[in-house]
Parts: C-alpha cells; sequence; structure tokens
C-alpha cells in the first residue's frame, strides 16, 4: 500500500477541498488519463484497487502512471469510546484530490485498451471522473 515512509506530523486537520486543481491538471507522461470530476479524499485501498484492475486490464501492455499520494493520515477513535480524551490514532491514508486532477495515466497501448482499462478503474474509486487525452495525440 502506498503511505509515506515518515512526516512531519503524526496526525493532521481534514481542511477543505475549495477550487479546482491547479497543478497535474493535464496529461502529461501518458496518452490517456482520468480526471477527478468531484473532489475528494481516494484512499490508498483505492488507489491499489484501481492499479490493480489497470495492470490486469492492460495484460504488460503499456504503461500507467500514478499521479496522486496518499499523504493525508485520516485518524480514527476507537469503537464506543466516549467523547474527549483527545484524537484518535491515525488509521489509513487518503490523496486529496480536487476536480480537474489527473489521478491515472496510461500509455503505449491502443484507444480501446486504454478507455476500457480507465473505465474500469474508474469504478473503483468514490469520485465521479472522465476520461482524458492528451492535447498533441494523434490516434492510434
Amino acid at each position: 500500500m502506498l503511505m509515506p515512509k515518515r512526516v512531519k506530523f503524526r496526525k493532521a486537520q481534514r481542511g477543505r477541498m475549495r477550487g479546482k486543481a491547479t497543478r497535474g491538471d493535464r496529461v502529461n507522461f501518458g496518452d490517456f488519463g482520468l480526471k477527478a470530476l468531484a473532489p475528494g479524499w481516494i484512499t490508498q485501498r483505492q488507489i491499489e484497487a484501481a492499479r490493480v484492475t489497470l495492470t490486469r486490464m492492460m495484460k504488460r501492455e503499456g504503461r500507467i502512471w500514478i499521479r496522486i499520494f496518499p499523504d493525508k493520515p485520516v485518524t480514527k477513535k476507537p469503537a464506543e469510546t466516549r467523547m474527549g480524551k483527545g484524537k484518535g490514532a491515525p488509521e489509513y491514508w487518503v490523496a486529496v484530490v480536487k476536480p480537474g486532477r489527473v489521478m491515472f495515466e496510461v500509455g503505449g497501448t491502443t484507444r480501446a485498451t486504454a478507455v476500457e482499462a480507465l473505465t474500469l478503474a474508474s469504478h473503483k474509486l468514490p469520485i465521479k471522473t472522465k476520461i482524458s487525452v492528451r492535447p498533441d495525440f494523434d490516434g492510434a
């Protein structure tokens, strides 16, 4: 699973997800990308599930780039615990995704394979997405 090796602070505040993504909003590495249309938290398990789906669908043909990384810890208090007594322990990691962010990219494969693989990967994610094509892609 993806997670940082070390962080400056063990626990983080929730924060807000206002506005659109200003960075990582274009397909840079591959020919096709999976772009977020809504804000949300993508957990390390969801990223891994999408990656496995992409890899299985493409059958070692082409290349996959993961453009998001879960670097925000989410804490949780144990079940049936009274309020107070501080913040809970870190439970899992999430990547904060804003609308417009390209999360996954694929290249070196046909359009049909890429679109099918990215569509299946999008079903593993909790937000609405669309398939984005590199602007200078001439089509294969």
